[in-house]
């Protein structure tokens, strides 16, 4: 996550308090605000800036932060397909699954057990398009489809004030 700690044992909560001397409100901020790649770069939540500095100057915390990201992303995926019991497709949408070639192959790097391929070249051309990104031999295929956040909401405001049901 950009600023969230994400998954955390509850001991921790208490642990961080005492050690620091913080109040409940302060581990609170520190846990949603100040934590995630914020945290473990010391530099920025935004994706774009981290995989720019990386290259510019090989930071070791941005470097570390971008694979804790995509190790944590692909756990998330694992369980979920474990879970599932399987799935036919992963789709990478949102400003970083849409736009960001390295740390969709970062995500997918280790997925062959599940059935994903990804192809190198598919997923480096697309970029802010829809596409599929693995190989076409993937039993678990993977698309990168663009968002539309904006359309979704309007949609959903019309919806509302006109009474209509959300389709279920």
């Amino acid at each position: 996550m950009g600023t969230r700690s994400g998954d955390v044992d509850a001991a921790v909560v208490s642990a961080i308090a005492r050690k620091e001397g913080l109040s409940a409100f302060e581990v609170d901020r520190l846990l949603n605000t100040q934590s995630g790649l914020l945290g473990i770069t010391g530099l920025t939540s935004d994706m774009r800036e981290l995989q720019a500095e990386l290259k510019e100057h090989e930071d070791r915390r941005v470097r570390l932060g971008i694979e804790i990201f995509c190790y944590r992303a692909r756990k998330y995926i694992g369980a979920y397909l474990a879970a599932m019991g399987g799935a036919d497709a992963i789709v990478f949408t949102g400003g970083i699954g849409e736009n960001s070639p390295d740390v969709r192959a970062g995500i997918c790097d280790g997925m062959e057990w599940a059935g994903l391929c990804l192809d190198p070249a598919k997923n480096q051309e697309t970029v802010g398009r829809e596409g599929q990104i693995s190989t076409e031999d993937s039993k678990l295929l993977a698309y990168a489809i663009p968002t539309d956040e904006e359309l979704l909401i309007a949609r959903d405001t019309v919806r509302v004030i006109s009474g209509v049901p959300h389709p279920s």
